[in-house]
Formats: structure tokens, C-alpha cells, sequence
């Protein structure tokens, strides 16, 4: 059997092209408390019941950050598993609350992509992905420019 291949190479991307991701996460209380610790974000609305209960949501709400970062690594076997750097990150939207227990997925578009100026053996793809609920609710946003290798270019 062969490993299964991470990443696609620059030529694979083609603009307006639309990446429905395989991979999703349910974000449990766990996963939750561990990146308010990790991240020192100790904000009571993230990590205490009774607190939220009593606010806006109603319910506990889980860190944007980690949404964020959920999103960033579903999207890794698609689109920067061949990445030779993630070159900046933009334009980064909080749609919509995300809560215990919401399972994330994402879809990237495909944006832009041109040759590297500097290296003929890289281009540069530039990508918008979506993360959103088992709702169907978006609830957050992001484009990034990622550097990638050329086939051949192992």
C-alpha cells in the first residue's frame, strides 16, 4: 500500500477552483479548556459555565483562536502539505459564535496563484477558506498567501 500523499504541488491549483476538506472536528469541552490554558485566555465566557450562562450566547463559547487554528489544520492535507512556508494571513472574520460541541468543517477557494519572482522552482497560491458548522453557518473566514513547491521540485 502507499502512503497517502499530503499536500498538492503548485500547478495542481487552478483559480476558482472550490476544496470541499475531508477532514472536520467536533470541538469538545476538552479541547476547549486545554487551548484557553495553552494560550493563557482565561476569559471566564470561554471557561465557566455559570459566567456565560449569564451573558449574550447564554452558553460557553469556544476561543476564536482555536476555531481559527482548527480551520488552519483541516485545510493542511489540500493546501500546504507541500507548502515551503505559509507566507501571511489575512483578512481574518469572526462570522458567527462557535459552541461546544459544534462540529467544524471548511472549504477553500482558490484565489490566485502566480510564479515566485525569485525562484523558478515555487509558486504562490492565494486561498480564502471558510470554516463552518453542522449547521451549515458560516463562522469564520481567512485568505492567506502560501508559497509552494513545483512538481520536481522535491
Amino acid at each position: 500500500m502507499q502512503p497517502s500523499p499530503i499536500g498538492h504541488y503548485y500547478e495542481d491549483f487552478t483559480v476558482g477552483e472550490v476544496i470541499n476538506h475531508e477532514l472536520s472536528k467536533t470541538i469538545f469541552e476538552s479541547d476547549n479548556n486545554l487551548f484557553s490554558l495553552l494560550t493563557m485566555n482565561n476569559h471566564p465566557v470561554h471557561t465557566n459555565i455559570d459566567y456565560a450562562s449569564k451573558n449574550q450566547h447564554g452558553q460557553v463559547l469556544v476561543v476564536g483562536t482555536l476555531v481559527f487554528s482548527l480551520a488552519v489544520g483541516i485545510t493542511v492535507p489540500d493546501i500546504s502539505g507541500k507548502a515551503i512556508a505559509n507566507l501571511g494571513y489575512e483578512d481574518v472574520k469572526h462570522l458567527a459564535p462557535t459552541f461546544l460541541n459544534d462540529t467544524i468543517y471548511v472549504r477553500s477557494t482558490i484565489l490566485d496563484k502566480r510564479e515566485s519572482k525569485s525562484k523558478n522552482d515555487r509558486g504562490i497560491i492565494y486561498v480564502e477558506s471558510v470554516a463552518y458548522n453542522q449547521r451549515g453557518v458560516d463562522v469564520l473566514s481567512f485568505r492567506r498567501h502560501v508559497l509552494i513547491k513545483k512538481r520536481g521540485n522535491e
